[in-house]
């Protein structure tokens, strides 16, 4: 049975003991490992590793051995409870060996927890677990955690009371962490927030945030908005020595140049525009971003607009102009217009 995101995020948090198994697969491998980590912990426990109740196979090693996945199905352990065989890295060319052991499998048998790539819609594998009337398939996509995943995540660790502001800050944060680090942190707020009865607070998020991965990038354009021309060279340097590409960088100046006009036009003003952004807005930068609304006003942001409009086409063209001297002269006016009042 095919599992859509809601359902399968409600699957992996309490599995079911009486199905085959499930097979994760997506193209982020971090995603599908923290996937897989929870469904198999929520089958056998903290201790089920512990009690060898679980049996890890890498996909390769069933080439060699076909009958692994089979005898790691039947297999009795020496402890009670319920038992998992688990499949890593799974590809279509191991389905062959794969597909005869789930076929045989019984009520009471180890429950098959199998890993995959971004399998295609035409993959047997993928397909003989669709169609399985008592297997499940969940494809795990580059979507961040919804509200409702946050929440979860949250409540397992004891954490229930959360302001509305924090939760809204927790949902912009996982937009820009890699999936792991996003982990790790709300691991982080669940440990500072141990045995503290109070609600989770925007503060106490900003406290345990780490520091963005595109950090500088947003120093420079923070900088620009706010007419500070003088900081543009060193910041610049430091970006490019990174690798960062002068069509990269005007395309996040844009699109950081839209979201102060839409707020800016915004009918409840700046501070309500800012709210309404989505995605939502880094909380570390939301003031930040209201007060350059408010310094630029609609027309300047307009004029703004314009200009990058015109230098990205003038760097996607086949002008012989250095790239980065475009941007970097862009950024300087774009700061100076800004600075006027």
């Amino acid at each position: 049975m095919k599992l859509s995101p809601r359902d399968a995020s409600r699957y992996f948090s309490k599995p079911e003991a009486h199905r085959t198994g499930a097979l994760i697969f997506g193209a982020d491998a971090m995603r599908v490992a923290l996937k897989r980590q929870e469904l198999i912990e929520n089958l056998i426990g903290p201790q089920g590793e512990e009690e060898m109740r679980l049996t890890r196979i890498p996909a390769s090693e069933l080439r060699k051995d076909p009958a692994m996945l089979s005898d790691a199905i039947k297999a009795q352990g020496f402890f009670p409870g319920p038992r998992v065989a688990f499949v890593e890295e799974a590809t279509e060319a191991v389905a062959k060996q794969i597909l005869p052991a789930l076929e045989d499998w019984q009520e009471g048998d180890a429950q098959v927890v199998i890993t995959a790539g971004n399998l295609k819609p035409t993959s047997s594998l993928r397909k003989f677990f669709e169609r399985h009337p008592n297997a499940y398939a969940a494809g795990i996509y580059d979507d961040p955690p919804s509200r409702d995943e946050i929440q979860a995540e949250l409540a397992r660790a004891g954490l229930t009371r959360i302001d509305p502001e924090a939760m809204n800050d927790l949902t912009g944060l996982s937009r820009t962490l890699d999936p792991g680090d996003f982990r790790q942190t709300l691991e982080k707020i669940a440990l500072y927030k141990l045995s503290d009865p109070s609600p989770l607070t925007p503060a106490d998020v900003e406290a345990m945030a780490p520091a963005s991965t595109e950090a500088e990038l947003d120093d420079l354009i923070h900088v620009v908005a706010e007419g500070r021309a003088g900081e543009i060279g060193p910041l610049l340097a430091r970006l490019a020595a990174q690798g960062t590409q002068p069509v990269g960088l005007c395309i996040g100046t844009t699109r950081h140049f839209r979201n102060l006009f839409a707020a800016c036009t915004d009918p409840s003003g700046p501070a309500q525009g800012i709210q309404r952004l989505r995605p939502p807005v880094h909380f570390k930068s939301r003031d930040r971003m209201v007060r350059q609304a408010q310094a630029w006003g609609p027309p300047k942001l307009e004029k703004a607009l314009e200009l990058l409009i015109e230098t990205d086409l003038a760097l996607r063209s086949s002008g012989k102009a250095p790239q980065m001297a475009l941007m970097e002269r862009a950024l300087i006016r774009l700061a100076m217009m800004g600075g006027k009042r």
